[in-house]
């Protein structure tokens, strides 16, 4: 059984994604892992070599790509993120395909058990990839978001054989045939970074991928102008809203010296509650799945099976 690691990133030093910790989490379980590295405008090319070089025990496979950030038609909905990603997919060998984006973390206690998922249904046709559960953190590595707002189950790893491939924003996969993959529960969780900076590291990735999603600002090399707003108004400064909670676990010991090292603290406690009347049914519903552990209307870009 073999397993490829693979992923996109680009500008990552600049945007501050943790993507070296990302990749740390994910290389134990891999015997090859395959990242694109995309054209950008910062050192982040040149960090990963040196990572590769250090300490990627000849398994790291870098790739460059352009990104085609002057066309405006794959400027929506982030159709880029996931051509992006398939080109990294599509140069894997493995027979399991484990995926990250640069701001997702596996925790080290998880290892063992992932492990023995895929070597349990490597030889199961029935069962395509594996379902993980998530962590989201928001404003500081204390606070996380637990709500109907913020998905709470993903697919990460995938088995080559059933063709998959990353459709949407690369948030999640499909067949060829655009079928949903039957999966199950692996009971590891990813914790996800991606809303921990700054506020202006975090005004800076907000901007350029809005562009993803919602077409182009004026830019030079996809680096969008610091007199721009993002197309979200100011949805990258931190608020205090329905559904955050302290965070009461540990961190993945990749992220310890990182969380150490920023010493980034967003203070939750004193920060003024936004609130609106659309949350009201956010709220109704996030109690129903408290009583009942049932998520109403909830979407699946996949098929669970029991495990």
């Amino acid at each position: 059984m073999k397993v490829s690691g693979f992923s996109i990133l680009r500008n990552g030093v600049q945007f501050d994604y943790p993507f070296l910790q990302s990749y740390r989490s994910l290389l134990p379980l891999v015997d090859e892992f395959v990242i694109n590295v995309g054209d950008g405008t910062d050192s982040t090319r040149s960090e990963l070599e040196k990572w590769a070089k250090a300490e990627g025990l000849g398994k790291v496979v870098l790739f460059d790509s352009t990104w085609p950030l002057n066309d405006p038609e794959k400027k929506r909905g982030g159709q880029i993120l996931a051509e992006q990603t398939n080109l990294a997919l599509n140069r894997c060998t493995g027979d399991w395909c484990a995926y990250l984006q640069a701001d997702e973390v596996l925790h080290e206690k998880d290892h063992q058990s992932l492990r023995d998922m895929m070597k349990r249904y490597h030889r199961d046709p029935k069962v395509e990839g594996l379902l993980f559960d998530y962590t989201h953190f928001y404003g500081s590595y204390s606070v996380v978001q637990e709500t109907r707002s913020a998905y709470r189950r993903e697919v990460r790893i995938v088995k080559r054989s059933a063709n998959p491939k990353s459709v949407g924003d690369a948030q999640s996969f499909r067949k060829d045939s655009g079928e949903k993959l039957r999966v199950v529960s692996c009971g590891a969780r990813v914790y996800h970074y991606g809303w921990v900076r700054t506020p202006d590291a975090m005004k800076d990735k907000t901007t350029f991928m809005d562009q993803l999603y919602h077409g182009s600002h004026a830019s030079v090399n996809g680096a969008a102008s610091d007199s721009l707003a993002p197309h979200t108004g100011t949805n990258y400064l931190y608020k205090r809203f329905w559904g955050l909670k302290r965070f009461q676990g540990t961190h993945p010991k990749w992220m310890h010296a990182r969380i150490e090292e920023k010493n980034w603290n967003w203070d939750f406690e004193n920060s003024p509650y936004v609130w609106t009347w659309r949350d009201a049914k956010k709220v109704f519903l996030d109690l129903i799945e408290k009583w009942t552990g049932i998520r109403f209307f909830e979407y699946r870009s996949y098929k669970k099976m029991n495990g």
